[in-house]
């Protein structure tokens, strides 16, 4: 397998990733002064809106910072792994998809920041922005689909000239990763398209507002897939290599991706529990289902520990906690997405208590959601995006990570974790004393409960202070990346264990699982989707309260 990687190639991945940093810092600008004005600190002037500040930040950290990252770290894994090249054709759809996806989001943030869309990143209806933030969002969805289709060719490309081979693991997990994404975009797809657009524009009155709600979270909770499934590619596939250890079993790792495609679309509605207009049935079948993701989780877990066990034991680690002692604690490519595993353990039991229907009614919209996320996805997935960037650079560029900023990198690594822990927590605990989500600084006529509120949001801004600095040391380190001496830096991909046992040819059986998906979710939200059909639904007119 080649070790240098291809310079056209390079180009495309490192156009993803740095405009995926650059969301990242006008995001967190965004974070640090929504956390600042939160806890009470600052006010912001007249003419920016807190809420529009909000919207800047979800969107930005949330949906662009992490698509794009994506789709430029899948992009270089099925370069490496399928061909050592890509072919012309998928090159050139994923530069027209980076080209839509960049025109999408700049149309969006202006018109955030013309303040015409302060709707959050969810832009709940009847909450009504401008059509063109609208059109933007669907660009960087259409923009999206062009480079899953480029994936989807090369994989296919692949596998008709190496008829009955298995195909590379990245590859495997890459093509079910894009499956994920395009079949869950067609729920927000079709809620942008056909009714907040024409809605927008005044051509209709109104808006079923349960029926955009549930195409959202049709799309919404999936997304957070789409943001694990590449971070779990590294823990299965890179850290193994990082650490100098092998994957502990290919069909285990494949295995867990079929279950996650199958599992975690048919399952938004656990979102919307304290809504009415679903009936209870249907409710209780997708909480179900939201269950069944804990599966593959598991089988993660157990994985990832499994391969740290088996190469402490091979560099000849004694005692049951041994193996931690013989891994890389120095090295960031392993350091940062080890803490995202970690911050992860917490993440997903908060999982359940939301997705439970008698603890969600506790936690719904405060806090503790909120909190919930940032140790999701902006923690278990932005670090191990970190971790991935201090090599991927590197090797795009040909240039090496230098001592310096290795322990540059831990230094940033170490300020994220200590600033989401401080943010984090103060959301959970803060949630469970009442206080809500999406709502700016308020001691509510100074009544006693919000009294009580106020230290811990103090806590909120100090830690989103600290992950604000962490954010600047990483772009300054990403920078830098860009101009590390020359040199050649692998690739990391790992070799299975020799003890694993063989993966069934089964499971790259793509038709039998997409079908089975499909299956589940016509059962999950046909009928759900149905009754909000009925004619006593009432349609809702927009508003603008900002």
């Amino acid at each position: 397998m080649k070790t240098t990687f291809d310079r056209k190639d390079g180009g495309l991945v490192l156009a993803h990733i740095l405009f995926a940093f650059g969301a990242l810092l006008i995001g967190g600008i965004a974070g640090l002064l929504q956390g600042l004005v939160k806890g009470g600190t600052i006010t912001l002037p007249a003419n920016i809106g807190y809420y529009e500040v909000l919207t800047a930040h979800g969107v930005l950290m949330a949906l662009i910072f992490t698509t794009f990252f994506i789709i430029g770290f899948l992009y270089s894994g099925l370069s490496h792994t399928l061909g050592g090249s890509l072919l012309p054709l998928v090159r050139k759809l994923g530069w027209a998809g980076f080209i839509v996806m960049s025109l999408g989001t700049i149309i969006g943030v202006v018109v955030i920041l013309l303040g015409k869309a302060s709707v959050l990143y969810t832009f709940y209806a009847p909450m009504k922005a401008s059509p063109f933030f609208y059109i933007a969002l669907a660009l960087v969805v259409i923009g999206s689909w062009l480079a899953g289709f480029g994936v989807f060719y090369q994989y296919r490309y692949w596998k008709k000239n190496n008829h009955g081979k298995l195909s590379p693991l990245f590859a495997f997990m890459g093509v079910m990763t894009m499956i994920l994404w395009q079949i869950a975009t067609l729920g927000v797809a079709l809620e942008v398209v056909v009714q907040l657009i024409p809605w927008s524009f005044g051509w209709v009155d109104t808006v079923n507002v349960m029926l955009s709600r549930t195409l959202f979270w049709f799309f919404g909770h999936p997304l957070v897939y789409f943001w694990l499934l590449p971070a779990y590619i590294c823990w299965y596939v890179v850290i193994p290599k990082v650490i100098g250890g092998k994957i502990f079993s290919d069909a285990l790792a494949r295995m867990s991706f079929v279950l996650f495609l199958m599992f975690s679309i048919p399952v938004g509605v656990h979102h919307q529990l304290m809504e009415p207009g679903i009936s209870h049935f249907w409710k209780f079948f997708q909480v179900t289902l939201t269950f069944m993701v804990v599966i593959p989780s598991l089988m993660t877990a157990f994985s990832m520990f499994a391969t740290f066990e088996m190469n402490g034991r091979a560099k000849g680690a004694k005692g049951m906690f041994g193996w931690l002692k013989v891994l890389p604690w120095g090295d960031v490519r392993f350091f940062a997405p080890f803490m995202g595993m970690l911050f992860f353990i917490p993440a997903g039991a908060g999982g359940l208590i939301n997705a439970s229907n008698q603890m969600n009614a506790v936690v719904h919209n405060t806090l503790w959601v909120t909190g919930h996320f940032h140790i999701t996805v902006g923690t278990a997935v932005v670090l191990t995006f970190f971790g991935i960037a201090y090599w991927l650079i590197p090797v795009i560029t040909g240039r090496t990570l230098t001592k310096r900023l290795n322990k540059l990198g831990m230094i940033q690594t170490v300020l994220w974790c200590v600033g989401m822990f401080l943010m984090s927590s103060g959301m959970h605990i803060v949630g469970l004393l009442g206080s809500p989500r999406r709502t700016a600084y308020s001691t509510y006529n100074d009544h006693p409960d919000a009294i009580l509120w106020m230290p811990y949001h103090v806590a909120m801004a100090i830690g989103g202070t600290i992950l604000f600095i962490s954010v600047l040391l990483m772009v300054y380190n990403v920078i830098s990346l860009l101009r590390t001496p020359k040199g050649e830096t692998e690739y990391p991909i790992g070799e299975v264990s020799e003890q694993a046992h063989p993966t069934p040819r089964f499971l790259e059986n793509w038709k039998l699982w997409i079908v089975i998906t499909v299956i589940l979710i016509l059962l999950a939200y046909t009928m759900p989707i149905l009754e909000l059909f009925d004619s006593s639904v009432i349609g809702s007119k927009g508003f603008v309260t900002w």
